[in-house]
C-alpha cells in the first residue's frame, strides 16, 4: 500500500491553493481570494462525479493514470499560474456599469486557468480512494495530513520568499510524487516529472509576470520619480515594503486653520505597504516632532484632560505616540498588535531607528482588549485614526464588548476616543453610535445620549465616550476647540441639530442610498440629523437603508453596513460602493455559483444509477449524509478560524494552528475509523456526542476562556487552542471513512468524495454569509445540526461487503 505520493500531491493541492489566495490578496484584494476556494472545491467535485461515470474505464488504466497524473500537474500547476498573473482582472471596472462586461470575461478565464489542476489533483485523490478502497481510513487520514503539512510547508515558505514566488517551490513535490510511484510505468513518470518541472521553472522564474496591479494603493507611489523600496519583509501576515518617495506623508487630520494656529503641517514621512495596501507612515527622523498634533482633529480628549494617564491603541508608526506625548499625557501605554510595526518601532527596520526609551511611554504587542484587561486607570483609551485597517482583527476593538471593557479601567471623568472614516459612507459613523449605544447600556448607563460627544471634519469623525454625563464646561471646550479648528460638532447633551446647521464648516449632505440623490436643501450634517435617534434608538432613515446594528465579538464586521435584503439597490449602486463592502458580494456570487455547481453533481450520476451501482436504499440518505458532512467540518473550521484569530491577536496565526491542527488530529481520526468498521453507526454515534458537547461548551465557555486568557504568553494561547481543538478534530475525522466504507467499490465512491468537494464550495460563503447576518454563534449552532442530521442520515448497510466487491466483476462502462 504506497500512499506516499497522495501525501505529496494533497500538500502540494492545498500548498497551491494557500498560494493562489495569497497571490489575490498581494496582487488584486484579498475577497477575491474566495474565487480560489470555489475554482479548487469544483475542480474536486467534477473530478469525483467524472470518476463516478466512467469508473471502470479509469480503473483499467489505474497504473498509467497514476503514474502521468504528476507530470500533468506540473505542467497544469505552471500554466495554470501563468495565466492568471497575465490575466487583466480590474474590481474597479467590475464595478462599473460601463466596464463591467470583459471583466466577467476574466473572472472565467481564472476558472479555465485554474480549473485543470484542481481537476487532475482531485482525480489523483479519488483515484486512491478507489485503489485502495478496502482501507478507506488509512487513504483519508494519508491525505488530510498531507493537507495539514501542505498549509504548515507553505506558511513556512512565507517567511523566506515573496507570496509571488511560492507557486515554483510547490512544483517540487508534485514531481516527487511522480518518484515514489510504483509499478513499471514509475521510470518514466520520474522522467515526465522532472522534465516538466525543469520547463515549468524556467517559465515562471525566468519571465516572471506577477505584479501589483494598478489600483492597489501602493502602485502610484511607487511608479513616481526617484521612488525605491528601502527594505521588505516577506512573512505569512504579509509582504510589507518600506517605500520612499515623496508622495509619503503622515496621515492624520489636520484642521484648515492649521497656519492661524500657528501650526506647521504633517511632516514627510515614509510609508510601509502591507500586501500592497498603506498601513502606517514610519518617521524619517529620530525624535519624532509633532508641532502639528494641537491642530490635529483627535486632540480635543487632550484638551479637556490636560496630563492624561492615556492607554493608546496604536502607534501608528510612532506618529500617533508622539503625538499624545506632546499634547501632554503624562503617561502613555502603547498597545501595538501588528506584529510587524511592533518589530520596527522595537528594533527598527532599514533607515528607520528603534523607538528610543522614554520614562511615561510603554510600548506593548497586544490588542485593545488585553491593555484593558491588564487593570489600571486611564484618563484616555484613544484608537488610533488608522489602527482599524492596519490588521484585521482590529475590529474586534471597535465592538460592543470592548467598549465595555475600556469603560471599566476609565478613571472617574475619563473618556473613550473613538475614530470613524467618513470618506465612503457617514453611516459608518452612526453604526458606531449604535455600538456606543449599546456598550453604555451595557455597563449600566440609562441615558447614553448624554455621555457621547460627536465632532468631525469633512472626512473623519471622532465619538467621545465619557464615563459621566457631560458638564456644560466639557461642552464648551469641546464648541471653542472645534470652532478654533474649523471643526463641526455632529452631537452633544442638548445639542439643537436645526440651529447648528447654520454653522456648519463642512457640509455633509444626507444622501439617499435607494434613489442616488443628494436630499438636502441647503447645508446639513448627515450624522448630526440622526445621532439623537441612534443614541435613542429610535428608527431613523438609515436604518431602513443600512444595517446599523452595533458590532460585537459574534458579528466582528466593521464593513458590513449594506443591507443583503436590498441586493437590487446594492446593484444599481455598485460603482460607488467601498472596497471593503466588495467581499459579501463576491460570498454571494460564490454562493450562487456554488449551489448550481452542488446540484449539477448531486443529479448527473443520478441519470446513470448503472455506472455508480448505488447502494440501493442507501441512495436519499448518501446525498444527504456526504454534504451535511461537508457543511459541518467547514462551518466548525471558519468558526475556530475567527476565534482563534481574536485569540491569537492574527489573522494568520490563528489560520495556521487551526487548519494544521485540525486537518492533522482529523487524519489521526481517520485511522482510528478502522476501529469501528465493525459498528459504524456507534462510531457515528459517538461523533455527533462529541460534536454536540464541544459545540454547547464553546457557547457557554469559549469567549469567557478567551477573555480571560488574552494576555497569556502568545505560545500558551496557541498550545491550549491545539488542546482544545484536538478532541472535537479527531472526532471529524470518522465519519467520511465510515460513510465511505458503506459506498463499495463501484462508481458511488467517487460520487460521494465528489458530493463532499461540491457542497464544500457552499460552505465557505454560506458560513461567511450567516456570521455576517446572524454572527459566528449560528454558525456553530448550524454545524451542531448538521451533525445531527449526518447521524440521522448515515448510509444503510450494503449487502455485500467491500471485500466481497473488490473481488467481483465490474460491469463494463466505458
Amino acid at each position: 500500500m504506497n500512499l506516499i505520493p497522495l501525501f505529496l500531491v494533497s500538500l502540494a493541492a492545498v500548498g497551491y491553493e494557500t498560494a493562489l489566495t495569497r497571490y489575490f490578496a498581494v496582487a488584486k484584494w484579498s475577497e477575491y481570494g474566495y474565487w480560489v476556494i470555489s475554482i479548487v472545491m469544483v475542480g474536486f467535485a467534477l473530478s469525483g462525479v467524472v470518476l463516478a461515470l466512467w469508473r471502470d474505464a479509469f480503473v483499467r488504466r489505474m497504473p498509467v493514470l497514476m503514474a502521468a497524473l504528476p507530470a500533468a500537474l506540473v505542467v497544469t500547476a505552471a500554466v495554470g499560474y501563468r495565466f492568471t498573473t497575465t490575466n487583466p482582472f480590474n474590481p474597479l471596472q467590475l464595478q462599473n456599469p460601463a466596464t463591467w462586461e470583459p471583466q466577467i470575461w476574466n473572472i472565467a478565464g481564472y476558472y479555465a486557468a485554474l480549473l485543470p489542476f484542481f481537476f487532475l489533483a482531485g482525480l489523483f485523490i479519488s483515484l486512491s480512494f478507489v485503489r485502495y478502497a478496502d482501507r478507506i481510513g488509512r487513504v483519508y487520514a494519508f491525505d488530510l495530513t498531507g493537507a495539514g503539512a501542505g498549509a504548515a510547508s507553505v506558511l513556512g515558505a512565507m517567511y523566506v520568499v515573496h507570496a509571488f514566488s511560492l507557486v515554483p517551490l510547490l512544483l517540487v513535490p508534485l514531481a516527487l510524487a511522480a518518484v515514489f510511484i510504483r509499478g513499471p510505468y514509475r521510470l518514466r513518470a520520474a522522467l515526465a516529472a522532472i522534465f516538466a518541472l525543469v520547463a515549468a521553472e524556467a517559465v515562471l522564474l525566468l519571465d516572471d509576470q506577477a505584479a501589483y496591479n494598478d489600483f492597489k494603493a501602493i502602485y502610484a507611489p511607487l511608479h513616481t520619480p526617484d521612488a525605491k523600496i528601502l527594505a521588505s519583509v516577506n512573512s505569512p501576515r504579509g509582504d510589507y515594503a518600506l517605500l520612499d518617495d515623496f508622495t509619503e506623508r503622515v496621515d492624520t487630520d489636520i484642521s484648515n486653520n492649521a497656519g492661524m494656529l500657528g501650526v506647521e503641517g504633517p511632516p514627510r514621512s515614509f510609508g510601509l505597504y502591507k500586501d500592497g495596501n498603506r498601513i502606517a507612515a514610519l518617521p524619517k527622523q529620530s525624535p519624532i516632532a509633532s508641532p502639528y498634533a494641537q491642530a490635529a482633529l483627535d486632540a480635543l480628549p487632550y484638551k479637556l484632560i490636560p496630563h492624561a494617564r492615556t492607554l493608546l491603541a496604536g502607534a501608528s508608526g510612532g506618529f500617533r505616540t508622539a503625538e499624545v506625548v506632546s499634547l501632554g499625557a503624562s503617561g502613555v501605554r502603547v498597545l501595538e498588535p501588528e506584529p510587524e510595526l511592533f518589530r520596527i518601532m522595537r528594533d527598527g527596520l532599514g533607515p528607520i531607528q528603534k523607538l528610543p526609551p522614554s520614562a511615561n511611554v510603554e510600548l506593548r504587542d497586544s490588542g485593545p482588549l488585553a491593555g484593558a484587561a491588564d487593570g489600571g486607570l486611564y484618563d484616555v483609551v484613544d484608537l488610533s485614526a488608522d489602527f482599524l485597517d492596519a490588521a484585521e482583527t482590529n475590529a474586534t476593538a471597535f465592538s460592543r464588548e470592548a467598549i465595555v471593557s475600556y469603560l471599566h479601567v476609565l478613571a472617574p471623568n475619563g473618556m473613550i476616543s473613538i475614530p470613524v472614516s467618513i470618506r465612503d459612507f457617514p453611516v459608518y459613523a452612526l453604526r458606531m453610535l449604535s455600538t456606543v449605544r449599546a456598550a453604555l447600556l451595557t455597563a449600566g448607563v440609562a441615558d447614553p445620549a448624554s455621555h457621547v460627544i460627536v465632532y468631525r471634519s469633512a472626512w473623519s469623525v471622532r465619538i467621545l465616550v465619557s464615563q459621566d454625563a457631560w458638564s456644560e464646561a466639557e461642552i464648551s471646550a469641546a464648541r471653542t476647540f472645534c470652532d478654533e479648528r474649523s471643526f463641526d460638532l455632529s452631537w452633544y447633551p442638548g445639542m439643537d441639530v436645526a440651529k447648528s446647521r447654520t454653522d456648519l464648516y463642512n457640509d455633509l449632505p444626507a444622501v439617499s442610498f435607494d434613489k442616488g440623490e443628494v436630499e438636502s436643501d441647503g447645508p446639513d450634517d448627515a450624522i448630526a440629523d440622526e445621532a439623537r435617534a441612534v443614541l435613542s434608538g429610535e428608527p431613523t432613515a438609515s436604518a431602513d437603508q443600512f444595517n446599523l446594528s452595533p458590532i460585537t465579538l459574534d458579528k466582528p464586521f466593521f464593513y458590513a453596513v449594506l443591507r443583503l435584503d436590498q441586493i437590487g439597490t446594492i446593484l444599481k449602486r455598485l460603482e460607488i460602493l467601498p472596497q471593503a463592502e466588495v467581499g459579501a458580494l463576491v460570498n454571494l456570487a460564490v454562493l450562487a455559483q456554488a449551489v448550481v455547481i452542488a446540484v449539477l453533481v448531486l443529479l448527473v450520476p443520478l441519470a446513470a444509477p448503472a455506472r455508480i451501482r448505488a447502494p440501493g436504499a442507501g441512495v436519499l440518505r448518501s446525498v444527504i449524509y456526504f454534504p451535511a458532512l461537508a457543511l459541518g467540518f467547514l462551518f466548525l473550521e471558519i468558526y475556530l478560524i475567527e476565534k482563534a484569530s481574536f485569540w491569537l491577536g492574527d489573522r494568520t496565526s490563528g489560520f495556521a494552528v487551526v487548519l494544521t491542527g485540525m486537518l492533522v488530529f482529523s487524519g489521526l481520526g481517520s485511522l482510528l475509523s478502522e476501529r469501528y468498521a465493525a459498528r459504524p453507526r456507534h462510531g457515528m454515534t459517538l461523533v455527533a456526542g462529541v460534536v454536540a458537547i464541544w459545540c454547547l461548551g464553546a457557547l457557554m465557555l469559549q469567549e469567557p476562556l478567551i477573555l480571560a486568557t488574552l494576555n497569556w504568553p502568545l505560545v500558551l494561547r496557541g498550545g491550549l487552542l491545539l488542546v482544545l481543538i484536538a478532541p472535537l478534530s479527531v472526532a471529524l475525522g470518522l465519519p467520511f471513512p465510515l460513510g465511505l466504507n458503506r459506498a463499495g467499490t463501484g462508481g458511488f465512491l467517487p460520487w460521494a468524495w465528489g458530493l463532499n468537494g461540491a457542497f464544500s464550495v457552499v460552505a465557505t460563503p454560506l458560513a461567511n454569509l450567516i456570521a455576517r447576518e446572524a454572527g459566528f454563534s449560528r454558525v456553530l449552532m448550524c454545524a451542531a445540526i448538521l451533525y445531527g442530521i449526518a447521524l440521522v442520515t448515515f448510509p444503510a448497510m450494503r449487502k455485500h461487503s467491500v471485500w466481497h466487491e473488490l473481488s467481483a466483476p465490474s460491469p463494463a462502462a466505458d
